[in-house]
């Protein structure tokens, strides 16, 4: 500032850039001052004003009209590169190159959604972003919440309900629900898993800071129905291995049961009571709502998971019936808002 004071004197209006642009353009102090939207006196005055500034006349009545001294038409050279500069730099809206950036998303999901979202998004991105990096991180609610004010994570995916209400925007890509999963063979295979039968049986239970379970755990809560847990985990990804060489019993989101089930040794049952909905969303923080590179991000995931591309709603409906499918399309549907 104290640079700029110097070179063009303190209160500088840097308003009288456009007065000299505009009358070096039409040469004509009436047709400036309508391009301006300004009185004629009124431009007049600014015209004095910037004359006295620089001690010059700057545009002098001619036969072609007001035309440039020398100093006027090198001053209104850099005054029209100022203010494209500003124009762009300044007021401009800012554009994302997809096909060309080298940027980094940095998402915030469990390690359970990472098997949901990053195959296709992956995908997605090796044709219309091929040079792009992508860093997962899972976090509990406080690390996460600070992560994304501070900038440190674009968008977390998946369920989060604890995300502050005041500082986060959500999106509902679709709806979600639980089942449970055993190995081929397992005793109760055959037949119709009852309540009974399921809290008698032995369960590997999910314990992650990211506490993806807990409205399953809350739902079970409500309903007065406890189980046997044999393990606690941090991981999913652990669940295949543990499930497949035991008898236990790992309830676990749909997607997640239907992704391990594609490995040939473990298969879904369906859960002795109607088990509760959640919405998959992504969350952004207030700070990039309008941020061009964050919202191409919120635009190819919209794009990439919602009820449409939904490839889990047959095998849902296969397990519970129609009864949980009407709950899904009839539940409401929120536009992208703050919470």
């Amino acid at each position: 500032m104290e640079t700029i004071d110097k070179a063009l004197g303190a209160g500088f209006d840097l308003n009288l850039l456009r007065v000299l642009v505009t009358l070096d353009n039409t040469r004509s102090v009436t047709q400036a001052a309508s391009a301006l939207d300004m009185s004629q006196s009124g431009f007049s005055s600014a015209l004095a004003r910037l004359r006295q500034h620089c001690d010059d006349p700057l545009f002098v009545r001619t036969a072609d009209g007001m035309s440039p001294t020398p100093r006027a038409a090198r001053m209104a050279q850099t005054a029209r590169a100022v203010l494209a500069q500003v124009a762009e730099g300044v007021l401009g809206q800012p554009q994302f190159d997809a096909a060309s950036s080298r940027t980094e998303f940095r998402l915030a999901m469990a390690d359970v959604a990472e098997i949901v979202f990053l195959p296709r998004l992956l995908r997605h991105f090796e044709i219309h972003a091929p040079q792009v990096q992508v860093t997962c991180a899972t976090l509990a609610q406080g690390p996460l919440q600070a992560a994304m004010a501070a900038g440190e994570i674009d968008l977390a995916l998946g369920y989060f309900s604890d995300l502050d209400a005041q500082s986060f925007f959500h999106q509902k890509l679709y709806l979600h629900t639980y089942a449970c999963m055993v190995r081929k063979g397992h005793p109760l295979e055959g037949g119709r898993l009852t309540e009974r039968a399921y809290a008698e049986a032995g369960h590997a239970v999910i314990a992650s800071p990211a506490r993806s379970n807990t409205l399953f755990e809350k739902f079970l809560e409500r309903r007065g129905l406890r189980r046997r847990i044999v393990l606690r985990t941090q991981h999913h990804l652990s669940l295949p291995a543990i499930v497949e060489e035991t008898d236990l019993l790992a309830t676990v989101p749909l997607a997640t049961g239907a992704r391990f089930a594609q490995l040939g040794t473990l298969q879904l049952l369906r859960l002795p009571f109607e088990p509760p909905t959640f919405p998959v969303q992504q969350h952004w923080h207030r700070l990039v709502h309008h941020d061009a590179r964050n919202r191409w991000l919120r635009e190819q995931c919209a794009q990439l998971f919602n009820d449409a591309t939904d490839e889990w709603r047959e095998i849902e409906a296969a397990l519970y019936g129609a009864s949980l499918r009407m709950r899904r399309t009839t539940a409401p549907k929120k536009a992208a808002r703050a919470r």
